[in-house]
């Protein structure tokens, strides 16, 4: 059975459960070039935005894919200082969580707190 899928926009929403678990089904963005330094492109990512209570407890990080040519070139995936910290930053391949003939499933855990914490970005404001 086929399933359509919505128009993509660029954003979504998803709420965790009780458990903090969350789940949803996009695309997987291309590299795109940056102009950031000669031949620059940024590797395969997702952004996430995670709130608290309230906006003012805003989290920001990126989600890179395992086997990426880009990602030993990347910037901002290697402006985090220690290797463990940056390999928390790429999803891995799930193949239980894989929807057959429809979608590949990656795990992205995000730690908010303690030595497995997620590295995330400074942010001023919103």
């Amino acid at each position: 059975m086929r399933r359509s899928i919505p128009i993509f926009r660029g954003t979504g929403r998803v709420f965790t459960d009780r458990e903090g678990r969350y789940r949803y089904t996009t695309i997987k963005p291309g590299a795109y070039p940056w102009r950031n330094h000669h031949n620059a492109w940024r590797p395969n990512h997702i952004h996430y935005s995670l709130f608290g209570p309230g906006f003012a407890t805003r989290l920001v990080t990126q989600m890179y894919f395992p086997g990426d040519p880009l990602l030993p070139l990347d910037p901002v995936f290697n402006c985090v200082p220690d290797e463990a910290a940056r390999n928390r930053l790429i999803a891995s391949f799930d193949l239980e969580i894989t929807q057959p003939e429809y979608a590949l499933g990656y795990r992205f855990d995000v730690v908010l707190r303690g030595r497995g914490e997620t590295p995330f970005e400074q942010r001023e404001g919103i």
